[in-house]
């Protein structure tokens, strides 16, 4: 009895000493990302992701794969090296805080995007990213798939090229690579400039 009630303590103490991420530090910390990113996480490079909205563990587990190396990129390795657990956690909670801007989707490609995103094609086995990323591309924070809905197209495109050509690995038990793999470049193309204009 007595070794269960020092083991509960020790517990408790574990639970207790948890950190709670805290948005307003993370936007202490947030300055060096601006840069890229925008104070308030809505990039105005194509090419940088917005992280406003993004979602919470989407974030913190992509800052972490940033600071193990198991995603690859020098410049957020970077970025990242001096931060340690508690840091990377408010970062995430300040700009999953955050409201995300939408842009718009090519006319021509709405099409074929809104096909892609909503029914996937059967033929190929590409199933509906909305399965996992929401109607509006709200994603499914509580497990992990990043809200989409308003991303840069080509920010979006960029990764699923990665997928596909297997150069980013971090994704959990290969499924976005096996999506992407079965994904034509022209749906690919098509589904960003749709996402970009999602809301």
């Amino acid at each position: 009895m007595k070794k269960l009630a020092i083991s509960l303590m020790l517990s408790l103490g574990l639970v207790v000493g948890a950190h709670a991420a805290d948005a307003t530090s993370g936007q202490k910390l947030s300055a060096p990302c601006a840069a890229c990113h925008s104070k308030d996480g809505n990039s105005a490079a194509p090419s940088f992701p917005k992280l406003a909205g993004l979602g919470e563990k989407y974030i913190l587990k992509q800052l972490k794969d940033f600071k193990s190396g198991t995603r690859n990129n020098a410049i957020m390795a970077g970025q990242v090296a001096a931060l340690n657990e508690s840091q990377l956690a408010d970062l995430a909670a300040y700009f999953a805080s955050q409201t995300r801007t939408v842009g718009y989707a090519a006319k021509d490609k709405v099409a074929l995007g809104e096909k892609t995103f909503r029914a996937g094609n059967r033929a190929t086995g590409v199933p509906a990213c909305l399965a996992c990323h929401g109607a509006q591309g709200q994603g499914m924070s509580s497990a992990g798939f990043p809200a989409l809905g308003g991303q840069h197209g080509a920010y979006v495109k960029a990764q699923l090229v990665a997928f596909q050509e297997d150069k980013r690995t971090n994704d959990a038990s290969k499924v976005m690579r096996d999506i992407a793999a079965r994904m034509s470049n022209k749906e690919i193309d098509a589904v960003s400039a749709y996402i970009q204009g999602l809301h």
